[in-house]
């Protein structure tokens, strides 16, 4: 089971995955480039070969890619849509270039035009950036969200009309973010529950379109809409939703990567993976 944890570009995108290493990741989750920033300067050839050496040594596999968090596919605003649209293909060009199999992305706020037409936005937004990208193989990844004020994606029912009215379905998956679904209302905190919601999912949505997961615990209630995210265990969610998480055989073989609070010397992320692990029962 890879399991692992989102890592600073900080000094380059190698050496994300030194410390993917440092902490003990089987796999990372990474920006491709600065996530506060519109413009980025184009990769070079060094960076890419340092980037895919270090995989090559380190073995960590799979890697996502997080988009920036200035994109938003769902904007009313004609000038930040079409800003988001270019920045996205741009993010997918990097990731085609880096190997990077995955780019998760936040589906996008409607800013109080309304859930469809913001959903009919980033469907239009999804549609031209794939259409723009047809030679890369990069798998887009709709993340789960909390659902706070307008911010689409807190329903699983959004993943699916997204993914349902998309020309090129075959390039979107689903990233699951347990604190999301958790503040979005979707329950973890036993076994029976996390059955329940993961039955839930792969009716309306489809088991084979989840890729990858977030795995957070959260600081908020059940169905409070408040995206903040706690280290594993301390939450609202507690360790038996995860025992049955990182036990589960249909969920096994997807990355799993903590978003949890970290400092530089890593130590959160090597406890997180650490209980994570020890909670992962021998057959």
């Amino acid at each position: 089971m890879p399991l692992g944890a989102h890592m600073s570009i900080a000094g380059g995108l190698h050496q994300a995955v030194w410390r993917g290493q440092k902490a003990g990741c089987d796999t990372i989750q990474v920006f491709v480039k600065n996530a506060n920033r519109w413009k980025a300067k184009d990769l070079t050839e060094k960076e890419i070969n340092d980037f895919q050496q270090a995989l090559k040594e380190t073995g960590i596999d799979p890697v996502v890619a997080h988009n920036s968090y200035l994109i938003n596919l769902a904007s009313p605003d004609e000038d930040l849509w079409l800003k988001s649209l270019e920045a996205m293909v741009v993010e997918v060009e990097r990731c085609t270039s880096l190997g990077i199999p995955y780019l998760d992305l936040h589906p996008g706020a409607h800013s109080g035009a309304g859930e469809e037409v913001g959903l009919a936005r980033i469907t239009a937004a999804l549609n031209e950036i794939i259409k723009r990208t047809e030679n890369s193989q990069v798998m887009l990844l709709l993340e789960t969200t909390a659902g706070q004020g307008s911010v689409l994606g807190g329903h699983f029912e959004h993943l699916a009309e997204l993914i349902s009215n998309c020309f090129y379905p075959e390039r979107l998956g689903v990233c699951l973010d347990t604190c999301h679904i958790f503040a979005a209302g979707y329950d973890l905190r036993t076994a029976e529950a996390c059955e329940k919601t993961f039955q839930e999912f792969d009716e309306i949505i489809g088991l084979e379109k989840l890729k990858a997961i977030h795995i957070n615990d959260c600081k908020g209630e059940l169905g409070s809409h408040r995206d903040r995210h706690e280290h594993i265990g301390m939450g609202q969610i507690g360790l038996e939703g995860f025992r049955w998480i990182v036990n589960n055989p249909l969920l096994k073989p997807l990355p799993m990567l903590l978003e949890t609070p970290k400092g530089p010397d890593l130590k959160e992320d090597m406890d997180n993976l650490s209980l994570l692990r020890s909670l992962i029962e021998e057959y």
